[in-house]
């Protein structure tokens, strides 16, 4: 049995959630794909807290105005000039209303006086973080008639003589065929695990659509090989590990790596996003290990940790337990400033993949462009499967989830204009 959908949607993180609450919303037949079984369901953003928007005076979840302006030119300046300006202005200002858009949608945000967390006037925090925004948008999908199918993967099979999409849906041993008039392709970007190289984000999110377009001609923009890494702790878990293993305190200790020679950073500090240059750092180490370690005053700086650090009471003691050599370990003890004296404690890191700055290129309506410069009129791309228009290098704190939502958002509006057109 076929059924025909206007809007087929793949993917269920935030990206898709949008795209198929924004089609179903303008009155399209929307159905929503999800690999995930559902308790793993929502992608990277499970593990998210706040976003970015633009907002041109001081608002109840950030303190101080966000100009747009000012938006686009950190844009420009992290991405040294490499992002589509003309589309990224677009989407910077269809931020402006994404707080509105959330909160209409059963998404509610922390507000900054009955908070621990340090706000930003660029960023708005969500209340119960990247999972309490993801079951609010599957709540409301489900409230508005959108189908959900999870553990299930979607595989094109061509397009029919009229135009629309023919698709196979497998659950388990169950395989279903779908027609539709429009696709929208969310189902993340790229992932690649070298040796020693932790994936941060959930396991769901392979990168094989996007591989499946490129092969039928979907044009590419970016580089493969380069990302965005953090430090991590190496004792976490090698996919899904979220923002929790993420490790922020070096600036604060020693960094050692696995022969317990002292490493360093040129241009490190303890500004915002120090952890992120540290990624690229660690990852070039012997076995793509190292190790921070602290004294007692590091320790009490470095911000709550998911997993408690190695302690010992001396430098002898402490490499023992790391398995590093003792008499290195001790020269590197010898040339620090920043370890006052014991107890001492350690994190031993690796390198945490966030994203691959590579994706398939879109236009204003999000329509995945041809290799021949064309356009697939009824194929559409939002979220991580289309940032490396907006972001082809660097990174901006916020801005996938920013992405995810004004991307997914104005590909389910095309996709269902088209159909019910």
């Amino acid at each position: 049995m076929t059924t025909t959908w206007d809007v087929l949607v793949i993917g269920g993180g935030v990206a898709g959630l949008s795209a198929v609450i924004a089609a179903r919303r303008l009155g399209g037949s929307a159905r929503l794909v999800e690999s995930a079984p559902l308790a793993l369901r929502g992608g990277n953003a499970r593990h998210a807290r706040n976003f970015r928007i633009a907002h041109a005076e001081p608002e109840f979840f950030a303190p101080g105005a966000y100009p747009e302006d000012e938006f686009l030119s950190e844009l420009v300046r992290t991405t040294g000039g490499g992002t589509d300006a003309e589309l990224a202005r677009s989407l910077i200002a269809d931020t402006t209303d994404v707080v509105d858009w959330l909160a209409g949608n059963g998404v509610r945000l922390q507000n900054p006086a009955t908070s621990a967390i340090p706000f930003s006037r660029r960023t708005a925090f969500l209340l119960g973080g990247g999972k309490a925004m993801i079951n609010a948008l599957y709540q409301t999908a489900e409230k508005i008639g959108v189908v959900i199918g999870y553990d299930s993967k979607a595989k094109v099979l061509g397009r029919s003589g009229d135009g629309f999409w023919e698709v196979e849906i497998r659950n388990g041993a169950a395989t279903e065929r779908v027609r539709a008039n429009a696709l929208v392709a969310a189902s993340g970007g790229p992932r690649a695990l070298a040796e020693g190289l932790v994936l941060r984000g959930g396991a769901y999110s392979d990168g094989a659509w996007m591989q499946r377009m490129i092969e039928a001609g979907a044009q590419t923009i970016g580089d493969p090989a380069s990302g965005h890494m953090v430090a991590v702790d190496a004792r976490g878990p090698q996919v899904d590990g979220g923002i929790v293993t993420r490790i922020t305190a070096l600036p604060y200790g020693l960094v050692v790596d696995r022969n317990a020679i002292a490493i360093g950073l040129p241009g490190a500090d303890s500004g915002r996003a120090h952890y992120a240059k540290w990624g690229a750092r660690i990852a070039q180490c012997p076995e793509g290990l190292s190790f921070l370690i602290l004294d007692s005053d590091g320790l009490r700086r470095a911000p709550p940790s998911a997993l408690e650090p190695v302690r010992a009471e001396t430098p002898a003691g402490l490499a023992e337990a790391l398995g590093l050599d003792g008499v290195a370990l001790a020269r590197a003890f010898e040339g620090c400033k920043k370890l006052a004296g014991p107890p001492f404690f350690a994190f031993p890191m690796r390198a945490g993949l966030t994203f691959v700055h590579f994706g398939l290129a879109v236009d204003g309506h999000m329509r995945v462009k041809t290799r021949d410069g064309g356009i697939f009129p009824t194929l559409f791309a939002a979220g991580m499967i289309m940032a490396a228009n907006i972001l082809p290098r660097g990174y901006l704190a916020g801005l996938g989830v920013t992405l995810a939502v004004v991307s997914g958002r104005r590909a389910g509006e095309a996709a269902a204009r088209h159909a019910l057109a």
